[in-house]
């Protein structure tokens, strides 16, 4: 099953500067409600998406509407893929958080890092990679083949990326999660295979589907092993530019 974490389009808060967090009433701008607009194009041609998750923020409900609509698909909302609390740094301006001592935790040790009344990214981390793994396993077909798409929030995003590259949470300021960026997982048996992340343009990199048995035989699973050397090059789908 893969699953396409996308992030919300830039945002009024984003333009402005503030840690927006949790606040309401945060808005996507025009470039954002362009971007949402263009996420229905990029996965015109992902033939089969099963289901669409999001944050109960607004900007990640708006996000989702378009491509909503034209997959005539109702997104499911799930709190686990919330925003960070950033607790009283909520609403202040990032200019303003640099000169605290905690922005070093945060550059330098995030794993260590708990915002002031709000939430550590440890437990962050924690909640989302459960969420997504559970929603994987509920939305997953007989043959696993589905893709779903599932809409968060920058650092969220960063969280989930790291654990499925096997990397300590401390690694994840490396990871870059820009405004409607798409980034795919592919979780299988034996472990989640990172196809792509940030990916700002066209179609991402979204795995084709394992090959359909001739008629009469029983389904084969794909192979969980990475091939060693790397990979053969085998046709996938087509990729947009």
């Amino acid at each position: 099953m893969t699953v396409i974490l996308l992030r919300h389009g830039r945002s009024t808060a984003n333009t402005s500067g503030v840690l927006a967090g949790r606040s309401g009433g945060v808005d996507l701008d025009d470039t954002g409600r362009s971007q949402a607009d263009a996420v229905v194009e990029r996965l015109a041609d992902v033939a089969e998406v099963v289901g669409i998750v999001r944050s109960p923020l607004q900007r990640c409900q708006q996000t989702v509407e378009p491509l909503a609509r034209a997959r005539d698909i109702e997104p499911i909302v799930d709190d686990r893929l919330v925003e960070v609390d950033y607790g009283s740094w909520t609403g202040r301006k990032i200019t303003d958080l640099v000169g605290e001592d905690l922005w070093k935790t945060v550059q330098q040790q995030p794993s260590a890092a708990v915002f002031p009344d709000g939430e550590g990214l440890a437990d962050v981390q924690a909640r989302a990679v459960r969420a997504i793994r559970e929603l994987d396993a509920r939305l997953a077909g007989a043959d696993r083949s589905g893709v779903w798409v599932a809409c968060t929030h920058g650092d969220v995003i960063k969280a989930i990326v790291a654990d499925a590259m096997g990397v300590h949470l401390d690694s994840f300021q490396r990871i870059v999660v820009e405004p409607s960026s798409m980034s795919v997982i592919r979780y299988s048996s034996a472990r989640p295979y990172v196809h792509g992340v940030n990916s700002t343009t066209g179609r991402p990199p979204v795995p084709p589907p394992p090959p359909k048995p001739a008629e009469g035989q029983a389904a084969t699973p794909p192979a969980d092993d990475a091939v060693i050397g790397g990979s053969t090059g085998a046709p996938t789908e087509a990729v947009r530019p």
